[in-house]
């Protein structure tokens, strides 16, 4: 190592081994002889910062890292191409649609098993849709399947899924990890009883050995896997041995573990170690994430958010470039639409979000809140106090929280910050139990707008017919190009109602050794299948 991988590894190695040691060295670091040829056989120890807390592929879990981890235990029916955008063939060969988007007939391998010995079929893919729709809420799948009207098995290896209303979003769906096939010794335990993934029966490449929470989850190689998607460079077995998830919440741990040789990946990269990680020599793998921008949403059944002059005055004393620069770097965006640039149906609305204090007081003021003695704002001696419930799963949300609460406390609101792990936020949001929400969601597909916002699934109690036309327009719509008209008038409607205030994208980085290949980031930039991931220690 130089003398500045050194430093920097001596800096951070002493937090991280006060919870890394039992890791152990498990890569060679910077300055590895790199192989030109993939090493089959080895160990992965990847630091994420959060608990799976589901390992129920389409259960609710604590996000990204619950999904790092799921993708590896169940495959999909198709693989959505991050180059491309196309979806390509995985457990289905390939699939067919009628005219107006209710049924789609998907043509399955016949070659494929389940991780207990037994064949995949049609009636497992028939068997798992019905168990989404069964689970109702408990399952973060549903809200894919509008309109379900069921799946038929045409035979062993076809199975066609009808829908009494279009759902020309259901293709892309069908390559998320919440719509990963699992087997009938799965199904026969209670859904609420498999968040610890002992009854998981999937076709994955590799399948859990050993599941600790809080602390790790490791992961064992098939020996028989030979059906991954081609666009990965490698249709049979895992080329690693084993994969363990180390669960390490702080950020700076996660980095100091990677740089004194103790992990071989670290998930969360945060911004402000990017730079110092990329001169140490260590690489990174980066993708801006596709899906609903880092932004502000409003519980619109609260009555004082309720009025559009007050959101759109919240709006206008935002700078998002502002705290962009302030919290993060150039790596991340600064948020144009509710829509991320590089998802498809992207529309700019920016003039609807563009920063202006002083219109922001006038709008208040016509509103009826007058700043008190405090300069806090009043109306009907009620302050005009919000409460903003965020995730802790990101570092830099509470630098771009604070300068925002500034933001907002220089036109007279005060804004409660109110932040907590993810199965806190999800109960808050369920309760209603907020006023403003901070966060994103991830999805390479424009319908990720209904899923948010659509009356029937929204967190955010949104009724607004207008929008609902729209929502639904785009889903029974199959021309790519008109679709994306559809929703680019769905994302003009969000801005002029102000539902959501998009500050800035999301880049998903994880830092490596240099002894660590093939370790992508799929087309929604999550962790995409290991299966050809090796190492040259």
């Amino acid at each position: 190592m130089t003398t500045r991988r050194t430093t920097l590894a001596a800096a951070l190695a002493v937090t991280a081994a006060l919870v890394l040691t039992a890791c152990g060295s498990t890569a060679a670091g910077p300055g590895a002889v790199a192989s030109t040829e993939p090493v089959q056989g080895g160990e992965l120890t990847f630091a994420i910062a959060n608990d799976p807390i589901s390992l129920n592929p389409s259960g609710t879990g604590s996000g990204n890292d619950t999904l790092y981890v799921t993708r590896q235990l169940v495959d999909s029916l198709l693989y959505q191409n991050p180059e491309t955008g196309a979806l390509d063939p995985w457990l289905a060969t390939s699939y067919t649609s009628n005219a107006d988007a209710t049924e789609f007939t998907f043509a399955l391998r016949d070659d494929v098993t389940f991780s207990d010995g037994t064949p995949f079929t049609a009636a497992n893919v028939k068997a798992t849709f019905d168990d989404i729709i069964a689970a109702g809420a408990l399952s973060q799948a549903v809200s894919s399947f509008v309109g379900y009207a069921g799946t038929d098995v045409v035979d062993d290896h076809t199975a066609r899924v009808r829908f009494s209303t279009p759902n020309a979003a259901f293709p892309n769906s069908t390559a998320s990890v919440a719509l990963g096939i699992v087997g009938d010794a799965t199904l026969k335990v209670p859904y609420d009883q498999r968040a610890d993934g002992a009854a998981l029966v999937g076709t994955g490449p590799f399948t859990l050995k050993i599941y600790t929470k809080d602390t790790a989850t490791v992961l064992t190689a098939r020996t028989d896997y030979a059906w991954g998607p081609t666009a990965l460079g490698n249709d049979g077995r895992a080329r690693l041995d084993t994969v363990t998830f180390q669960i390490v919440p702080e950020a700076g741990v996660r980095t100091g573990s990677l740089t004194s040789d103790q992990v071989d990946v670290a998930g969360g990269i945060q911004p402000n170690d990017v730079a110092s990680i990329e001169q140490a020599g260590y690489p990174l793998v980066s993708r801006g994430n596709p899906g609903v921008t880092f932004g502000i949403s409003f519980n619109v059944s609260h009555p004082v958010v309720a009025d559009l002059s007050v959101r759109q005055a919240i709006a206008a004393a935002i700078d998002a470039r502002t705290v962009r620069d302030t919290a993060l770097n150039d790596s991340f965006a600064v948020a144009t639409s509710v829509l991320a640039k590089n998802t498809p149906g992207y529309a700019d609305q920016s003039a609807a979000f563009a920063y202006d204090p002083a219109r922001a007081g006038k709008l208040l003021d016509a509103a009826g809140w007058k700043a008190g003695a405090d300069g806090i704002r009043e109306k009907d001696g009620a302050k005009l106090r919000l409460k903003l419930w965020w995730i802790t799963n990101f570092g830099p949300n509470q630098t771009s929280l604070e300068l925002i609460q500034q933001e907002l406390k220089a036109v007279g609101v005060d804004l409660q910050l109110q932040s907590g792990p993810v199965p806190d936020f999800l109960e808050a949001q369920k309760n209603g139990d907020f006023d403003l929400v901070w966060g994103n969601l991830s999805r390479a597909d424009g319908d990720v707008l209904r899923t948010t916002f659509s009356k029937a699934t929204t967190r955010y109690r949104i009724d607004d017919p207008a929008l609902e036309t729209l929502l639904q327009q785009q889903l029974a719509t199959s021309d790519p190009t008109a679709r994306d008209a559809v929703l680019a008038q769905a994302q003009a409607r969000i801005a002029s109602q102000v539902y959501q205030i998009p500050v800035h994208e999301l880049t998903s980085i994880l830092g490596t050794q240099e002894s660590v290949h093939a370790v992508t980031l799929g087309a929604d930039s999550r962790l995409d299948s290991l299966v050809a991931a090796w190492k040259n220690d």
